[in-house]
């Protein structure tokens, strides 16, 4: 009867039903991100110049040198889509520290994508440094290093300019992750309205009870 008007969850249930969104918010969200243009054809994701580094990218472009600054950035993107294959298991890994306590308080709240913060609040230091990492290679990978490297010393043979080289590895860990919680958020509002998106048995069972609440 887990279907049933009548059926009430389990502390147990309920963690499992939330974690068991939350994977798949997770594993949906990276995988469309590690696509082809994941970040790159984005527009509220796209991963600019480092916001110190916007002096660096005007000038160098009013010099006729914004193929430089754009190589830059494609790869800042292409380094983010590449790592965010390996960004699933890391975040699942994390939602496994998740008490039931907590589960069944983000189930009632009112807020749309309270699971998304929680997460986001209580592992977002500890994401941080196990994807720093994955972004770092990435990155070489992808010669975001190389094209960084070329756009900042040619940046910095300007006479009299105000030299800059902020960490590239920190500050596209950032956005990446900062994006992939975009769309765990989107996921997230998803199952919460559209029944069709509850695509496991306790989900169906456990978002349902949440709605007649």
């Amino acid at each position: 009867t887990g279907t049933s008007s009548t059926y009430t969850p389990s502390i147990l249930d309920m963690g499992n039903g939330l974690k068991s969104a939350l994977n798949v918010g997770i594993t949906n969200g990276a995988n469309r991100l590690s696509q082809s243009d994941g970040y790159f054809g984005n527009s509220l994701l796209k991963i600019m110049m480092p916001p110190e580094a916007q002096q660096v990218e005007s000038t160098l472009r009013s010099m006729g040198m914004g193929k430089l600054v754009d190589d830059a950035i494609l790869s800042f993107n292409r380094g983010a889509e590449k790592a965010a294959k390996e960004a699933a298991p890391i975040f699942i890994n994390s939602i496994k520290q998740m008490t039931f306590n907590d589960a069944k308080e983000i189930l009632l709240s009112n807020n749309k994508t309270s699971a998304t913060a929680f997460l986001k609040r209580t592992s977002y230091a500890s994401l941080e440094n196990v994807f720093s990492p994955v972004i770092d290679k990435s990155l070489r990978s992808v010669n975001a290093t190389k094209y960084w490297g070329d756009v900042i010393n040619t940046y910095n043979q300007i006479p009299l300019v105000k030299k800059v080289n902020p960490d590239l590895t920190a500050y596209v860990t950032e956005q990446a992750l900062n994006g992939l919680f975009k769309m765990v958020e989107k996921e997230e509002i998803k199952i919460r309205d559209n029944l069709s998106a509850r695509t496991t048995d306790i989900m169906q069972k456990v978002f349902g009870w949440a709605d007649r609440q």
